[in-house]
């Protein structure tokens, strides 16, 4: 496994977890956790454009 295959790997899991998360969470916080994990998903796509 090289570099990009693991970075791409990691990627995908982290917006799975994020994904699985929002999911779980309770109603009444969901706004705010939405915010901030569609924030979280933007970032980590600016990240992988960059490394790619």
């Amino acid at each position: 496994m090289n570099t990009k295959q693991f970075l791409s790997g990691m990627g995908m899991g982290i917006v799975a977890g994020s994904a699985i998360g929002m999911l779980v969470s309770p109603r009444s916080r969901r706004s705010k956790a939405k915010n901030s994990v569609s924030k979280a998903l933007k970032n980590v796509g600016d990240i992988l454009d960059s490394l790619s």
